[in-house]
């Protein structure tokens, strides 16, 4: 498939029973599909990176015959993930469309670009605390003082949470982006083209299980945010939570295989690209 690295309005493949399009319009649907799917990229991944860590939600929990969690190695086998995972595995969707239709180039400078967000809402996140506002403040530390029930205003909260999250998927994303554009290549590469299902699932596989545990354990270790239970041994607790959410991203990466044959399959046309024989899949 002719991809758009560098696209050139003027190159368009002529599809029986579809208009030949100008040069301005090929490049406007060109450039305008482009941007919805960096703008979906974008937009989940601050979203996610706000929502982050600031709630867990329980899938599913392993129960003996008396209806009480099973316990392996010391710990409850309840299966749970952060309400931030959730709209995570739109990313990859994402930057698979973007790598199969524009290129390695492009995905690459979404996923920088994507980099650049997250230190965007680092520094909003830090400004909105730096700046004076109408809390009570604490005389020992300058900072607002807990309410009676001990909590943080709201902001503060969410602020303390956000930056673990966001400092644990920072290195996590980056990596695992660039692990997802490079493999999802390697296999394009490898299979010359061919099997369009097997590129989508093997990138985005690979680098979701990079992703899952590198934020499991730099929340945990440097964030300190995980909802562990310190009476019990923390690794069976840790290796649960990476299963828990690997198993949660390998589902959603099945399910968005048909999605993205599909959506691959009208763009093409819709974008008056060149069909080669992994269009077939």
């Amino acid at each position: 498939m002719q991809h758009l690295d560098e696209p050139l309005p003027s190159q368009q493949h002529r599809y029986e029973g579809l208009d030949v399009l100008s040069e301005r319009d090929l490049y406007r649907r060109r450039e305008g599909v482009f941007l919805v799917f960096a703008g979906l990229f974008l937009g989940t991944l601050a979203m996610l990176n706000i929502l982050g860590i600031t709630r867990f939600i329980k899938l599913f929990e392993i129960t003996d015959g008396s209806g009480d969690p099973m316990v392996v190695a010391g710990v409850p086998l309840v299966f749970a993930v952060a309400v931030g995972v959730l709209p995570y595995p739109m990313t990859f969707l994402c930057t698979d469309f973007i790598s199969e239709l524009y290129g390695r180039r492009r995905a690459n400078a979404v996923v920088w670009v994507g980099l650049l967000l997250n230190i965007w809402v680092v520094f909003i996140l830090w400004l909105g605390g730096w700046l004076p506002g109408f809390e009570a403040l604490d005389p020992a530390t300058g900072m607002p003082a807990p309410d009676d029930a001990g909590r943080l205003p709201v902001f503060f909260e969410v602020r303390t949470l956000a930056f673990g999250a966001v400092t644990a998927s920072m290195v996590a994303y980056l990596v695992a982006q660039l692990v997802d554009v490079h493999v999802f290549h390697f296999w394009k590469r490898l299979t010359k083209g061919r099997h369009l299902w097997l590129r989508n699932n093997g990138s985005t596989l690979v680098s979701q299980l990079v992703d899952t545990t590198a934020v499991i354990l730099i929340t945990h270790f440097f964030a300190h945010a995980l909802p562990v239970n310190k009476d019990l041994a923390i690794w069976p607790q840790l290796w649960l939570f990476i299963a828990t959410g690997y198993a949660f991203k390998l589902l959603a990466a099945l399910l968005d295989t048909v999605p993205f044959m599909i959506g691959t399959r009208y763009l093409v046309r819709y974008l008056r690209l060149a069909p080669t024989v992994q269009a077939s899949g």
